[in-house]
């Protein structure tokens, strides 16, 4: 029996130690990486190339929608599960839009855990029993159509460009714009170009709004 190779991306120290615990006593599944920052999970994946990905949604620096964006296009042969407390079709439906497999939530039981990991494996689609078998089916046929695209384009998170994303992010995690750009390998001037497009944008006038909006769609949680 092959091993499924997992690496596990969850902010939250006690999240990712109980989650790893329940996955060491499953056979034929290890825990080969873990961390809790957005942008360390692609450097790992590369390094390590997974099987499965389980990711958080909220995560410092880069979200886990859009860790799941890059991965989706970069490795299209790792299948990403969002692990999350968001129980919402909507992040469920853009879970899937960016390339995720599989959708649970943080209570879900060690043996339905097994189970959506076993079917992502095999390259299956899994999602929470919350979300209804009807929704599931309506989810996936619209995500194949051409109106679900034009659908997306008015997501929240695809209003913006990845950059203003990933800037709105850094912002809302209460960086300085030297900090930003730094951390990005940009000017200031770059970051503060960004940030006039995103408020436009957005139609926002202030770094508080800014925060507001960022915590309202999930990009960052409210008690960060």
């Amino acid at each position: 029996m092959t091993e499924i190779k997992i690496i596990l991306a969850d902010d939250h120290n006690i999240v990712r130690a109980g989650v790893r615990s329940l996955l060491d006593k499953i056979p034929g599944m290890k825990v080969i990486a873990e961390t809790g920052n957005g942008r360390e999970v692609i450097d790992l994946i590369r390094k390590y190339r997974p099987d499965i990905v389980l990711l958080d949604i909220s995560m410092p620096e880069l979200n886990g929608l859009e860790v799941t964006q890059l991965v989706s296009k970069e490795f299209p042969e790792i299948g990403i599960i969002i692990l999350s407390v968001h129980k919402s079709e909507e992040y469920v439906l853009q879970a899937l839009h960016f390339g995720a497999s599989g959708y649970l939530l943080k209570d879900t039981a060690a043996d339905e855990l097994e189970i959506a990991i076993n079917a992502v494996a095999r390259g299956e689609k899994y999602l929470a029993p919350f979300v209804s078998k009807q929704v599931v089916e309506n989810l996936l046929m619209q995500i194949e159509s051409k109106n679900i695209k034009k659908k997306c384009k008015q997501l929240p998170l695809e209003i913006m460009t990845p950059r203003q994303r990933e800037i709105l992010q850094l912002i809302a995690e209460g960086n300085s714009t030297k900090e930003i750009a730094f951390k990005l390998n940009v000017s200031i001037k770059t970051v503060e170009s960004h940030r006039k497009q995103l408020m436009d944008r957005l139609q926002i006038h202030d770094i508080a709004g800014l925060v507001r909006y960022a915590i309202k769609i999930g990009i960052v949680s409210s008690e960060k």
